[in-house]
């Protein structure tokens, strides 16, 4: 059995913001079935406390940080969870990350650098009778960690490893806060963690752990280039021989449209049909001889959806329609509000629904996945698990998941969605057209959603590889 301590600021059920959460959510149970006992260290954030029934007091400090900190231990949705208690850095209503401005919370550094400082003293000493042989760390929130762990003199004895999961966030702070964050001054250098004048505690976890993953082969080359290395090519290159792609699952029995408690449960493409109207009537929207096109995403730069704004007058001068779930960046929300209004063939919903996400992806006939840049992307495995065909950019995760339509794709019978290069709006315009032309051909579209429906979209491959990962830097120790 390997012991490893999970280190991350959300985690599903109880904290998401994004994908992030749901990979953190589900790997313990994943991790489990290959001999790895996992336990969670999270900040408590009020929807947290509130999950936590009679927790265990491990260990506290009468003040670090700014103000007290007490790590309590509960089980909860079937994990095992340390809960950071801080409330004077995490008693805060809202976005976990942003305040009521829209904007960081000033002292994001210091509420980050407690649980990663936390994480270490765990490392240490162990906490209940239990020590991690390993601390895994999740984005820059946890990228201090190993700092702490050299700092409290542990990291010859515990592995590490860190996570990008989308280095598009850096987690900087003023170089003058060194001294507040207890980060000894011989860290702050060009090969350390400073970054164009700043402390960077993603490359904290780049340049200190002992190995390195990125979630799909794909987005770990891609990284190493200055296109999308935002920054951290040159830091990543340097380690190339730590760093692995190991490609996200999902969790099959949260997602499984067999007995998926938010839909009308369905084991063949056919039984899609009483979602899909149910989409429809919620979202406005007629019935009409086009595909069902849905989309589940955060509104951002990163994901495409102005481009899909763009090219839409091609796909729905052939009939198809856009049921759109999600919330974002407020000039992207009115855009596509607008849209919606003038526009018969487009619904929307602002916001996010965990049960009405499930439905709008059993219900569409094809999910939409334009991103500029993604790392893994979940919502096209979602869309493979539920025989809703993905259409997707062709860059990270998304290219190690989907296989083309193309004409190789397609007469060996292996294809389960459509690609597109390069991520522009001409681009996927031409990819909507073609997602028309295959919808309308019963038998090819019946072999997509076949096809999709099979596919392996678990975690039992990625897992196989995360443990071999913790056997080397246990056996390094």
């Amino acid at each position: 059995m390997i012991n490893v301590l999970s280190v991350a600021s959300e985690c599903a059920p109880l904290v998401k913001t994004g994908g992030l959460a749901d990979v953190v959510g589900a790997l313990p149970g994943a991790l489990k079935k290959q001999g790895v006992s996992v336990r969670t260290i999270l900040p408590g954030y009020p929807a947290v406390m509130a999950a936590l029934k009679r927790p265990k007091k491990l260990l506290s400090r009468r003040k670090l940080f700014g103000g007290p900190m007490e790590l309590l231990a509960a089980k909860v949705a079937g994990l095992d969870l340390q809960v950071v208690d801080a409330p004077h850095l995490y008693d805060r209503e809202g976005n976990i990350y942003l305040g009521p401005n829209g904007y960081d919370w000033p002292d994001n550094p210091a509420r980050f650098a407690m649980l990663c400082w936390v994480a270490a003293m765990v490392a240490k000493s162990g906490a209940d009778g239990w020590r991690p042989d390993v601390v895994h760390m999740h984005d820059w929130q946890a990228g201090l960690t190993p700092i702490y762990m050299q700092v409290q003199k542990v990291a010859k004895k515990v592995g590490t490893v860190m996570t990008v999961h989308n280095i598009a966030f850096h987690g900087l702070a003023p170089a003058s806060q060194l001294n507040d964050l207890m980060i000894p001054s011989s860290y702050y250098t060009s090969e350390g963690i400073e970054f164009w004048g700043q402390l960077s505690a993603l490359k904290a976890g780049l340049v200190y752990a002992d190995k390195l993953t990125t979630v799909s082969p794909t987005y770990a080359l891609e990284l190493m280039t200055p296109d999308f290395g935002m920054g951290l090519d040159g830091v990543l290159r340097a380690r190339n021989a730590d760093l692995t792609g190991i490609v996200n699952g999902i969790d099959t029995g949260v997602w499984n449209p067999t007995n998926d408690p938010a839909i009308h449960p369905y084991k063949t493409p056919a039984g899609k049909a009483k979602n899909k109207a149910d989409i429809l009537q919620k979202f406005g929207l007629d019935e009409s001889y086009g595909p069902l096109c849905v989309v589940v995403s955060r509104l951002t730069h990163q994901k495409g959806l102005n481009m899909l704004l763009q090219a839409l007058p091609v796909l729905t001068a052939r009939g198809g329609q856009v049921a759109l779930l999600g919330s974002g960046d407020s000039d992207l929300e009115r855009a596509w509000m607008t849209e919606a209004k003038h526009n018969p063939a487009v619904g929307v919903h602002i916001g996010y629904d965990e049960a009405l996400s499930h439905k709008i992806i059993a219900g569409g006939d094809a999910i939409l996945v334009p991103s500029r840049f993604e790392p893994c992307g979940l919502t096209q495995l979602y869309g493979l698990r539920y025989g809703t065909i993905p259409l997707v950019a062709m860059t990270g995760g998304l290219t190690d998941t989907v296989i083309n339509a193309s004409p190789a794709g397609l007469s060996a019978g292996v294809a389960n969605g459509i690609q597109f290069l390069p991520v522009t709006t001409d681009s996927l315009a031409t990819a909507l057209d073609h997602l028309c032309d295959l919808y309308e051909d019963k038998k090819i579209w019946a072999m997509l959603q076949k096809n999709a429906m099979k596919q392996p979209v678990g975690w039992e491959e990625s897992t196989r590889q995360y443990m071999a990962l913790y056997q080397k830097v246990t056996n390094a120790k």
